[in-house]
């Protein structure tokens, strides 16, 4: 549709309107008309702050400076790698669009909860902060449907100095918690839809020519409707590998169990190595299960890793999505899917799974066939969704830094690609010998309990 018909002319200067209710060159004005009226203390974010304002083109696009006491009920809620999250109540909410009565902005959701991100050390404004700042607001901005979490502002602590992120609120918080209180509750169609949220998100981040470098289920948070990628800070254009070659070597950083092997090795960060992250984050939605967490993530489990070791189900998962799992697992970088095509698979799926009633697929029926078995199963208690489970004392799943020396050449299990309803052929629960069965049948399963 023309922009003209679909947005109109501006009142005030009569040129186009960019967004609905806002004339970019009118704002542009009204911003930096206002530039004098603060400062955040730091030349570089002021000048950051102030381009995302000159140049928005829509509310979504525009970044603020918010003094820390326009928060209110601030309330730590974690600490992560490279700092600490915080709750609070913003009482004035984001701008939307310009008042030319009152000559003032107008605003949304004041009172509105927000999360305030510090970051270490950051009131000497270093590198990662700009980062961070920088690869989410462009993310976030980059597309119209965004999977990216909505990104506010800064602000600062006035007892530490460090700046701080202003970033949407997850009530449910992450992924991780989400499925703790959730998974029994949760059906094909949810967790299809769940992994095509973070899929397009990761898409998006390739799209960009970024690699996320941190992806873990700690950093997908959930929202009343939908799942988005959070944790941008050590994103880098794909193309920076030469010039991180002798870092990457020296300092692996992120959480065990999502790291892929040739990063373990020291090799550089890549869109594959990603890609293997996020076939971690499936088989744990899949599954409910944190990665590895009966056993200490420590050089031991790196090790198994390179040598082919993968989390396994002890759950009956239809074929097709144990197939596109392995792809994502594959000790191989360059035999790993595309997030675009991860996508487009994933958008396919959730679709079918959806009306499944009226019009059966291929993988419809692998998951009638996966729901049936796992029920006989729940009824012998020989696999259960409970997520009743106990975390290994060194299972560590926060990001970190890891140095790993002399690890084996990755590869994958000799079986990989063998049709196995599994990751591996080691199975708790030999689920590729089991079929549907009727009360009497169901006593030869205990037989099949390694």
């Amino acid at each position: 549709m023309n922009q003209k018909l679909r947005y109109g002319n501006c009142e005030k200067c009569n040129q186009i309107m960019t967004d609905f209710n806002w004339c970019k060159s009118c704002n542009s004005k009204n911003f930096q008309e206002n530039f004098k009226n603060w400062t955040s203390g730091n030349d570089n974010i002021d000048k950051f702050i102030q381009e995302t304002q000159l140049s928005a083109k829509c509310h979504y696009n525009v970044l603020e400076w918010v003094p820390y006491n326009r928060f209110q009920d601030v309330k730590y809620i974690a600490k992560g790698g490279f700092g600490k999250v915080y709750r609070a109540k913003w009482k004035d909410g984001f701008i939307f669009m310009w008042n030319y009565k009152n000559n003032g902005w107008n605003r949304l959701q004041n009172n509105m909860f927000v999360a305030l991100k510090s970051l270490n050390n950051s009131k000497n404004v270093s590198i990662e902060f700009i980062n961070e700042v920088t690869s989410h607001h462009k993310m976030f901005n980059a597309h119209i449907t965004s999977y990216i979490v909505r990104f506010y502002g800064i602000t600062q602590d006035p007892e530490t100095e460090n700046y701080m992120m202003i970033l949407d609120y997850a009530e449910r918080g992450s992924l991780r918690n989400y499925l703790d209180q959730n998974y029994n509750d949760l059906k094909w169609v949810n967790k299809l839809q769940i992994s095509f949220n973070i899929a397009a998100g990761l898409n998006q981040i390739h799209n960009e020519k970024l690699i996320h470098r941190d992806l873990h289920i700690g950093n997908i948070l959930c929202f009343p409707h939908k799942t988005f990628i959070t944790d941008l800070g050590l994103c880098k254009p794909a193309d920076n590998t030469l010039k991180d070659t002798k870092d990457t070597r020296k300092n692996t950083y992120g959480v065990l169990p999502y790291i892929a092997p040739e990063v373990l090795q020291g090799q550089n960060y890549t869109k594959a190595a990603d890609i293997y992250s996020f076939g971690i984050i499936m088989y744990e939605i899949i599954l409910g299960l944190p990665p590895y967490y009966d056993v200490s993530h420590d050089e031991n489990l790196a090790i198994k890793i390179c040598q082919g070791l993968r989390p396994r189900f002890n759950i009956k998962v239809p074929q097709l999505v144990v197939h596109l799992i392995k792809r994502c697992l594959d000790a191989n970088p360059l035999n790993r899917p595309t997030a675009e095509e991860i996508k487009e698979i994933l958008d396919k799926w959730r679709k079918e799974a959806n009306s499944r009633r009226f019009n059966p697929t291929e993988l419809t029926k692998q998951i009638e066939e996966a729901e049936e078995i796992n029920n006989n199963l729940s009824m012998r208690n020989l696999s259960s969704t409970n997520l009743k489970y106990e975390t290994h004392s060194e299972a560590i799943y926060a990001s970190r830094l890891l140095n790993f020396k002399n690890l084996p050449e990755s590869k994958n299990s000799d079986d990989y690609y063998k049709q196995y309803d599994n990751i591996s052929k080691s199975l708790q629960i030999d689920i590729s010998q089991l079929k549907i069965y009727d009360e009497d049948k169901l006593e030869n399963i205990d037989e099949k309990i390694e």
